[in-house]
């Protein structure tokens, strides 16, 4: 949460100088961010159709596809993975 909050301080703060030194932001109008929030989660409807048809929940099928990852990034805390061990690492490279 903490990168989060750093990155909408700096995002705040940059507005704030383009203010003062006159310039609009090149930053995208709303109309083009709810775009592109549809193109995220419309990239997630066929592979949920599919786990849906063969008998899944849609809570189900939306953890199993992993769509939040997909539409929100990895989310810091719990949630978010955790990197392989460097042992485990290494014993796949033996066995290859």
């Amino acid at each position: 949460m903490k990168v989060y909050l750093v990155s909408f301080g700096v995002g705040l703060l940059v507005g704030v100088v383009y203010s003062l030194v006159d310039v609009r932001s090149p930053a995208p109008p709303v109309i083009a961010l709810i775009g592109l929030l549809g193109i995220l989660l419309g990239e997630q409807i066929i592979p949920m159709g599919r786990q849906m048809i063969a008998g899944t929940s849609i809570r189900t099928a939306w953890q199993h596809m992993r769509c939040g990852q997909h539409v929100f990034g990895a989310m810091p805390g719990r949630h978010a993975e955790r990197p392989a061990s460097p042992t485990v690492a290494a014993s796949r490279e033996v066995r290859s």
